[in-house]
């Protein structure tokens, strides 16, 4: 392991074969230490420690090209806080995916309401419906109006003289009462 330090040297100093001459050297106690980071990860993890080695690797001798080691703990410090950023960026892309990030945002006033029901289905939401009239009318007047008239929640609002707070908060109660209604009732669901 005396050879890493004049390696390292020589890297610093620009020499194209230094990095080819560095990993057989370093690479054992770099798994090593790849293996003991991954191993206080939680289980799933799903990096292993031969690609985090390498991609820790190449983020050291790829980056930028002044960027020198004072001695071999010092290469290996180094190599651990690239793996360590590695890992957290790997933790933050599972965050992004677990919470819908490879997902399409959708504004949901903008996109089309389903209008092709079967007649059992169509039946079942006017039974609904109707109950719904039964029990509060404005509420049924704007399910009629978006899902049937394909209105926005803004345009109902002003039909219906009122906020578009106060439209939404109805469109929301409304679609739940009716998915009960009719779930309750068999027909569709």
């Amino acid at each position: 392991m005396n050879e890493v330090p004049q390696i390292l040297a020589a890297l610093q100093q620009g020499d194209p074969r230094a990095a080819e001459q560095l990993l057989p050297l370093v690479y054992g106690e770099l798994r090593r230490l790849a293996a003991q980071k991954l191993t206080q990860e939680k289980p799933g993890q799903t990096l292993e420690p031969t690609a985090l080695v390498h991609e820790a690797y190449l983020r050291l001798l790829g980056g930028e090209p002044d960027r020198g080691w004072d001695s071999r703990g010092h290469f290996f410090a180094a190599a651990a806080e690239a793996m360590r950023r590695i890992l957290v960026e790997n933790a933050r892309r599972k965050k992004r995916l677990k919470h819908g990030g490879d997902r399409e945002q959708v504004d949901l006033e903008t996109v089309d309401l389903p209008t092709r029901l079967d007649s059992d289905e169509l039946l079942a939401l006017d039974e609904a419906l109707e109950r719904l009239r039964g029990h509060d009318p404005v509420k049924a007047r704007l399910v009629t109006l978006r899902y049937f008239g394909g209105m926005t929640l803004e345009q109902v609002a002003e039909v219906l003289d009122i906020s578009r707070v106060t439209a939404h908060r109805y469109w929301i109660f409304a679609r739940a009462w009716l998915h009960q209604q009719i779930t309750e009732g068999g027909a569709l669901g």
